[in-house]
């Protein structure tokens, strides 16, 4: 178990087994960044021909392990690469931090002497130093590689009580972000709607401990779910042996400063049910339930910073898959509040759950409604695989995209033109066409057809169809696997409406 621990103190004589420096490139050449004016002092003027020979340059990802010959107290160094020192910022040193971790190998203790001179660099470093070092090893007979037991974030402001707020919000969002990594990694065998459920129960049951009437956890069955009428959960997950379960997590403070719902897909794993995938197309399918993961994660992260705002969390899970009872192209489902929808393509399912929780959500009032989900692969197609597309009122993405900034989430806005909505209304037999089989806007139409289910209210969707999950290699401090993405916007959305009410 590792502990991190902010402090203000000298990374020249720190005892730490590895220090961690920033190096910035500058029109006369590189120099390491603030934060390491002790480090540049001890080598002093045998620092820049060493740089030099070493052949750092500073970019943004490089990283190099420099053995520190006595110079300082700490046997080794990393530099790690900032970019242009006048372009230095939170999002810079986040990502050198989480490449800096990936490179300590074998170390005790680290101390990561980047900039950190204003609350928010604090919480990049504390973020990217954790994110950048996860891994996930319950599969690996041999337990994967030894995190170190200590990890310093050395800060001159370290004393100052907005740098231990900010330390303290990043542990807590760093932590939810790991944990929603961990169930998009987990394999869907082992992550079924029950089994996913009753892991929510389980954090719940450990979060809630002497604040029950605060977080608050009630879980739909499939006998539940068919009483309610939730046509979109249950059509979705007829398919499968593993039925399916609406989970529903609130997070209730004394006096609220406003209301906010979060809705998230969780399909725990999509073969595209009888519109089937292509087999390369299913391999990382278990991601499919990462919308549901962030929404969850993010209110547990709120609750554990105690946020003077209301947070409602419904996370619809089902497992999309082949057999004589799946629904069929052609169906017509009639979502919870009585909407019927007709089915056009059985891998478009992530809209349907998502129908049945929207309408669910609207229940409970909120002031606005943000819903998360890996919905289309079109969105990908306009975006990559590394920027998420945020749709729906105005005001409210613009809202989330100013969460997603403050958060090094990066994420673009993107519109629900009024010829797609149209197109939602184009069935003949129901009363919205949930697919339409044009090759154009598919994630627009999407974003469409969830609107009508918003009931007019403030809303916005998530797209992560792309961040959501990394099929390559680490970048920053994001790792092969699931990502967590959105959970840290969610987080700061939910945060700056709770300090928008009290100014």
């Amino acid at each position: 178990m590792t502990t991190y621990t902010l402090r203000s103190a000298s990374p020249a004589k720190t005892r730490a087994d590895v220090v961690v420096v920033g190096v910035v490139s500058t029109t006369k050449g590189v120099e390491l960044a603030t934060g390491a004016e002790d480090v540049a002092d001890a080598w002093g003027r045998r620092l820049r021909p060493l740089l030099s020979s070493l052949g750092v340059k500073g970019k943004t990802g490089e990283v190099l392990t420099v053995p520190t010959g006595g110079v300082l107290r700490a046997p080794l160094v990393v530099l790690a690469g900032l970019g242009a020192k006048d372009a230095v910022d939170p999002v810079a040193v986040r990502r050198a931090a989480g490449a800096a971790a990936r490179s300590i190998t074998n170390a005790a203790s680290v101390a990561y002497a980047l900039p950190a001179d204003s609350p928010e660099l604090v919480r990049a470093v504390a973020e990217g130093s954790r994110l950048g070092g996860y891994t996930f090893t319950p599969y690996k007979s041999s337990g994967g590689s030894e995190a170190p037991n200590d990890v310093v974030v050395l800060s001159p402001i370290a004393r100052k009580k907005e740098a231990e707020q900010a330390f303290a919000d990043a542990e807590a969002v760093a932590g939810a972000v790991a944990a929603a990594r961990d169930w998009v990694n987990t394999p869907a065998a082992d992550l079924t709607p029950e089994k996913f459920a009753d892991s929510v129960a389980a954090q719940h049951k450990a979060a809630a401990k002497g604040r029950t009437k605060q977080l608050t956890l009630r879980v739909l069955d499939e006998q539940e779910l068919a009483d309610g009428g939730f046509g979109g959960i249950l059509g979705v997950g007829r398919g499968s042996d593993a039925p399916p379960r609406l989970v529903e997590l609130t997070w209730s403070p004394k006096d609220p400063q406003g209301h906010v719902a979060l809705v998230g897909k969780g399909i725990t794993f999509d073969s595209g049910g009888l519109s089937i995938k292509p087999a390369q197309g299913m391999t990382t399918m278990k991601c499919d339930m990462a919308g549901a993961a962030a929404v969850l994660q993010a209110t547990f992260a709120v609750a554990a910073l105690e946020l003077p705002v209301k947070v409602s969390c419904y996370a619809p899970m089902a497992e999309n898959m082949v057999s004589g009872n799946a629904t069929r192209p052609g169906d017509v489902l009639t979502m919870y509040g009585g909407t019927t929808v007709e089915v056009l393509n059985t891998d478009a399912e992530g809209r349907l759950v998502l129908a049945d929780a929207l309408v669910r959500a609207g229940e409970d009032d909120p002031d606005v409604i943000l819903d998360v989900a890996t919905l289309t692969g079109a969105m990908m197609l306009a975006l990559g695989d590394r920027v998420g597309g945020v749709l729906g009122t105005e005001e409210v993405v613009e809202e989330v995209l100013e969460a997603g900034r403050a958060a090094a989430e990066a994420q673009w806005p993107m519109p629900i033109p009024d010829e797609i909505v149209e197109r939602t209304k184009a069935s003949k037999i129901a009363d919205v066409l949930q697919h339409d089989w044009n090759r154009w806007g598919g994630g627009l139409y999407a974003a469409a057809f969830l609107q009508a289910f918003t009931d007019g209210r403030p809303w916005a969707h998530l797209d992560i169809a792309g961040p959501a999950y990394n099929n390559g290699g680490a970048y920053g401090d994001v790792t092969p696997g699931g990502t967590g993405f959105a959970v840290a916007t969610l987080v700061e959305f939910i945060r700056q409406r709770g300090a928008d009410a009290t100014a």
